[in-house]
């Protein structure tokens, strides 16, 4: 039916005066593409028009769908347009438009904010022409490093360890991995025999959520304890007043407490409310906060231990909740975020919703340079946003291969996430840029390092409290400004 069609209009409206010309359209078809129409069309270069056919010279247009006359209206009336006057030779914008319109090369593409599935495995067709993204973020204040290849499954916790030269990543593959931060290569494996559900560091301490177990491991005097007493998968953990605590998969929040005499740590409470997963805690002062796939949020005293408080607010599973200032943030797979703020009894309500298109997954804060709070948001369409806060004005956004399931900060504006493709990315915010880094690289301020790798990167700036400057050059090397020394060995 779409040969036959195009013949008919091609029939109507004559050859085109061009073709058989030798010039660069002589091998274009004067056809529309049906499958084009359609929003489909895969072949690239397609040998048929991928654009609606021009008017022609005696007035009268191939139909197009609208009716005998066209109005063109905007807010001040409706103006008139017809035969001839539509290719008046002295008004130059109908004639370049016409010009624009018989050429599919000279069309702008709207871009549509989602990765091209097609780019990522490198077979998109269409180029710079394809609506769908063919980059890794939008914005202008991410670098993207190399990623680090190994895991199999999603990866679902990412630890970096106080004074530590490595970075731990756990995955549903059953494994943990070391990385080596200077030279991003595996510098170990650990092969747990069941699945990872979260990871936590907390000074020397590297904590493992398992299936009925949670993993404790000293990097400093190289200890190895296992915590009994869990029942299901442990999802997640988090320390307050020198407790742990680990979420599990019936509903209840253990706690143990380290004991320095034994070292090794002692159950110390077993907090019940929750009636299915606790996926997420957060400490802020003295209370502790639960996120449940009960849709619920439970406010836990660290004094007594007690729940104080339930929040609900949200209709689906609550996957994340965040401590900003006097704020607690949370995000749902209810396709919100909602930010609670305590009353003056004392008890939270919320103040504000913010509603995405997708179901959330993660919440992580982070800080600019100028210590602005910049808000993360892992959503279920592989994507994470950057929000300023307390606007929510979207700063640019981050594409994975598939959602991204832990975000963890690092030094200097480093962040690391990991997805469910198992694939673990470096990602760099980049700090501040302006005239006034570029006059300390041409001045030649002895505070200024030059430096062309990652690894010089990452331990300049975890042996410094601030980095005023770092930006990439357009020769791929680090500038970074440190005031507060002017000699590192590195």
């Amino acid at each position: 039916m779409d040969v036959d069609g195009g013949r008919r209009v091609f029939h109507r409206i004559g050859p085109s005066s061009s073709t058989g010309n030798g010039n660069n359209n002589s091998n274009k078809q004067q056809k529309v593409c049906f499958h084009w129409r359609q929003g489909k069309c895969t072949r690239f270069p397609c040998p048929f028009l991928h654009s609606e056919l021009p008017a022609v010279g005696n007035g009268k247009r191939a139909h197009q769908g609208f009716g005998a006359e066209d109005n063109l209206r905007g807010g001040g009336g409706g103006f008139r347009r017809s035969g001839n006057n539509y290719f008046n030779k002295n008004n130059t914008w109908e004639r370049v438009k016409s010009q624009q319109s018989a050429g599919s090369n000279m069309s702008v593409v709207k871009k549509i904010e989602k990765l091209c599935n097609h780019w990522v495995q490198g077979s998109c067709k269409f180029g710079d022409n394809c609506k769908y993204l063919h980059q890794w973020s939008t914005g202008d204040c991410f670098t993207l490093l190399a990623p680090l290849e190994g895991h199999q499954q999603v990866v679902t916790g990412i630890a970096l360890p106080s004074g530590s030269d490595k970075l731990y990543t756990g995955s549903q593959d059953e494994t943990v991995r070391v990385w080596d931060c200077q030279s991003g290569q595996l510098a170990g494996l650990v092969n747990l025999g069941g699945a990872v559900g979260c990871m936590l560091s907390e000074g020397p301490w590297v904590f493992v959520g398992l299936t009925n177990l949670v993993k404790a491991w000293n990097v400093e005097i190289s200890a190895d304890l296992s915590l009994s007493g869990p029942v299901g998968q442990v999802y997640s953990l988090v320390v307050g007043s020198d407790l742990l605590f680990a979420g599990t998969q019936e509903g209840t929040i253990l706690a143990w407490r380290f004991n320095a005499a034994t070292n090794c740590f002692d159950p110390a409470a077993s907090l019940k409310g929750h009636t299915l997963a606790v996926v997420t805690l957060v400490v802020g002062g003295n209370r502790m906060y639960s996120g449940s796939m009960d849709h619920s949020i439970r406010v836990w005293s660290l004094e007594t231990l007690q729940c104080i408080q339930t929040l609900a607010g949200h209709t689906d599973v609550v996957m994340s909740v965040l401590c900003w200032d006097q704020f607690l943030l949370s995000a749902s797979l209810d396709k919100t975020v909602k930010v609670w703020v305590a009353t003056e009894t004392g008890n939270l309500e919320a103040t504000y919703t913010h509603t995405e298109e997708h179901g959330l997954i993660t919440l992580c804060g982070m800080h600019d340079s100028e210590a602005k709070p910049v808000l993360l948001c892992s959503c279920n369409d592989n994507s994470i946003r950057v929000y300023d806060l307390p606007s929510f004005s979207e700063r640019g956004r981050i594409f994975g291969k598939k959602e991204v399931r832990s975000i963890q900060i690092g030094p200097g504006g480093l962040f690391f996430t990991g997805d469910g493709s198992g694939q673990v990315r470096r990602n760099y915010y980049r700090l501040k840029t302006g005239f006034k880094g570029f006059f300390n690289l041409l001045l030649g301020d002895p505070n200024l390092w030059v430096v062309n790798s990652f690894t010089s990167v990452f331990q300049l700036l975890r042996n410094s409290k601030q980095s005023d400057h770092v930006f990439l050059s357009p020769g791929y090397t680090y500038h970074i400004f440190l005031p507060e020394f002017s000699s590192l060995s590195i």
